[in-house]
């Protein structure tokens, strides 16, 4: 019995080591990183991790190409919003720990959002928000963590890819997974996300999110006039790399992510409520869409009335152009609204331009100034970007009275940011890169309906051109729009017209706002805002062919207003000029601490800066404080001629200022102080000049050992003459 008993014991034993370590095996296995290995065609590997960091996340995920490495992480709340709209928020933090440096600022602490960081966030953002369920609106956040960049390898694309890996690991609802690359083009060659060198060689920088099927959800990107077909060529083969990112990132997300949250079914309407709606609003609504004298504010007014009760039945009523080939204000579905163009507005301003089409009107201003005006980078977006500074930049401002608003004056938002950044971006390429003055360009819009980004390229050329700035050519903008009969079920689109120079209620309501800016010879940038679940190539194509025509045409009407750069000079253009002086002389023309200039800019308000160790650049706001800034720069370097000194000579030097380090002497008449160095005074170390009872007015025998032959500077000791102690 005993036997028996112990015999049950031990076999209970090893069943239960078995147990044991089937458990120690699979928690094991869970610890293991899971993380998919993405080839591109160039060779290099996008590497997507996941399961070791931020666990506590609804989605984390990193992503890795080169040394640059990206974390991203998704927290959505599961009680909806009682707002009607997404409310997603994606933030992109760049780390100065990630580049190895310390913040530059007071606090030495990164601090509010970069102008970078703000464009990033928005990049991410418009391509995540279209694959998000219509009903989902639960509160979500994306956080993308720069850990580690190597300044060869973007994090953008990086963060993208990151983003969608997350969302697709996580249980948030989401229809994705995207895929995003980075395309350039070198030497009529496609290449695939490439470095920030080959960027810099690159005609084109163009990114690229799509889905499954070649479906694209966004693009962005600015060229050199490059030509439609080779930015459609730079459009397949970027679609065409992503299908492998979204296919690993399927596997990833089928092994590893966690099952899909069930979403909360709005309630349907009844057939009676919906017959009441229809004969409520359904003639109203047809009527204001027919009537074409309605402007922005009459058919706004129109709408509002009507607005609170049938909002959905006006989304419903929208697609009406199908049947009756016409859009809201009357126009085609290929016409453009009438475009209105002036330039020199005021006087005192370089370069000015008012731009109107339609509704939409904008105010643009050119500001010419000197280089060291330069738009500076933060240490930080300098290593990601490879740009130091930039002497062309555009501000974008849309004030409340825009729309017929009131709202809180304030800081830059994010929206004015993105839309100054896309139409800078296109008109960027036309401006020479020798061009001798810093550019800003403001661009203010003063009425809105539709596009004013797009209206901006258009009025910013102008204003450039009247600012005698020589452009490459006259540059342009259009939006072009979407509306379609999505079938839902089905996922694809069983009908859709293009809509060229969008309106604002197009853009509400419709499916695609795709702003495309360029010359007449080509594309120097693009953006597309896709509302539904992906868009097949053929409509990206026609959209491209379309906004192209179009820009065609608003060239053409902005060459009746002016045609060409100014080259007649107005009385208040800015005037640049170069002064080559020698070494020695530059202590002449500075003064001591830069005194002189300090005093030249206060009487003239001219600016002097040092290009090289011979070279000075004078920028002055205008000829006549030119003519006014070389008559005094001649009195300081016009002096009687100086002696010839012999080297190894010993002459009698007179002190004019004693300082810390040394004595400040002239050896003749009009000669600029040099300095004689404490170490040159005395056999002895000394600490001051006044231990050895030296002051102003004195005179001292010091022999010359010619010019320092880099700065220019006397050679002077007077500790050679001194016997030395015993």
């Amino acid at each position: 019995m005993f036997l028996i008993n112990r015999n049950k014991r031990f076999k209970r034993i090893i069943i239960l080591n078995k147990v044991i370590k089937k458990e120690i095996r699979n928690y094991s296995e869970k610890l293991k990183v899971p993380e998919v290995n993405i080839p591109f065609s160039n060779g290099r590997n996008l590497n997507i991790s996941t399961g070791q960091y931020a666990r506590l996340a609804d989605g984390c995920a990193v992503a890795a190409l080169g040394d640059t490495a990206v974390m991203v992480t998704v927290v959505s709340k599961t009680k909806p919003s009682p707002s009607n709209f997404l409310p997603l928020v994606v933030d992109y933090r760049q780390k100065s720990a990630a580049a190895g440096r310390i913040p530059t600022n007071f606090f030495r602490r990164e601090l509010g959002p970069t102008e970078r960081e703000i464009l990033t966030s928005r990049l991410i953002d418009r391509s995540l928000r279209p694959l998000f369920p219509e009903n989902f609106n639960c509160e979500t956040q994306v956080i993308c963590n720069m850990l580690a960049v190597d300044g060869v390898n973007n994090p953008d694309v990086i963060s993208i890819n990151a983003a969608a890996a997350a969302l697709s690991l996580s249980d948030v609802p989401w229809n994705g997974p995207i895929g995003a690359v980075r395309v350039g083009l070198i030497d009529n060659e496609v290449i695939i996300n490439p470095t920030r060198k080959e960027l810099q060689l690159s005609e084109l920088n163009l990114v690229i999110s799509a889905t499954k099927r070649n479906l694209v959800v966004m693009l962005e990107g600015n060229a050199n006039s490059i030509l439609q077909q080779d930015l459609l060529k730079a459009i397949k083969t970027g679609t065409k790399e992503i299908q492998n990112i979204v296919s690993e990132l399927e596997r990833l997300q089928k092994a590893f992510g966690k099952p899909k949250r069930l979403l909360e079914t709005p309630p349907e309407l009844s057939e009676e409520i919906i017959e009441a709606l229809k004969s409520l609003s359904n003639m109203r609504v047809r009527e204001i869409f027919k009537n074409y004298t309605y402007d922005k504010l009459g058919r706004d007014y129109a709408l509002a009335d009507v607005r609170t009760d049938v909002l959905e039945k006006i989304r419903a009523s929208f697609p009406r152009v199908f049947e009756e080939e016409k859009r809201c204000d009357g126009h085609d579905f290929d016409q453009l609204r009438n475009i209105e163009c002036k330039v020199d507005l005021y006087k005192p301003l370089h370069g000015s331009a008012m731009f109107q089409r339609g509704q939409t009107q904008v105010f643009c201003t050119v500001t010419l100034d000197s280089n060291e005006s330069a738009l500076r980078l933060d240490p930080l977006s300098m290593l990601t970007s490879g740009i130091k500074e930039k002497n062309f930049f555009l501000h974008y401002e849309f004030p409340p009275f825009a729309t017929k608003e009131t709202g809180r004056l304030g800081p830059i938002g994010r929206r004015e940011m993105g839309h100054g950044a896309l139409a800078e971006k296109g008109l960027a390429p036309t401006i020479p890169h020798d061009f001798p003055f810093t550019i800003r360009l403001t661009s203010e819009v003063l009425e809105s309906n539709g596009s004013s980004s797009m209206a901006s390229v258009c009025g910013g050329s102008l204003a450039l051109m009247d600012a005698g700035v020589p452009l490459s050519a006259p540059a342009a903008g259009v939006a072009i729009g979407l509306i379609t009969r999505y079938e839902k079920s089905k996922g694809s689109i069983e009908d859709y017209h293009l809509l060229t120079d969008l309106l604002g209620i197009e853009d509400y309501m419709g499916d695609m706002d795709f702003k495309v800016a360029g010359t007449k010879k080509g594309i120097t940038a693009l953006q597309a805002d896709i509302k539904i679940p992906g868009l097949p190539l053929k409509i990206v194509m026609e959209a491209i062919q379309k906004a192209a025509d179009a820009k065609s045409k608003i060239i053409v009407i902005m060459s009746n207003c002016l045609d060409k750069p100014r080259t007649e000079r107005k009385d208040n253009w800015p005037v640049c000029e170069k002064l080559e002086l020698e070494a020695h002389k530059r202590p002449r023309l500075l003064g001591v601490g830069g005194i002189n200039m300090k005093k030249l800019f206060a009487e003239t308000g001219v600016v002097v800066s040092q290009v090289d160790d011979t070279t000075f650049q004078i920028f002055a706001p205008n000829q006549i404080a030119m003519d006014e800034a070389k008559e005094i720069i001649n009195k300081l370097l016009t002096t009687e001629k100086a002696p010839e000194l012999e080297f190894g000579g010993i002459y009698s030097a007179t002190i004019v200022e004693v300082r810390d380090i040394g004595l400040m002497v002239t050896l003749y008449p009009g000669m600029p102080p040099a300095l004689l160095h404490n170490s040159q005074l005395d056999q002895r170390k000394i600490a001051h000049p006044s231990v050895l009872g030296l002051e102003e007015g004195h005179e001292i025998q010091v022999k010359y050992f010619g010019r320092d032959p880099v700065s220019g500077l006397m050679r002077l000791s007077r500790k050679v003459l001194q016997a030395t102690p015993k």
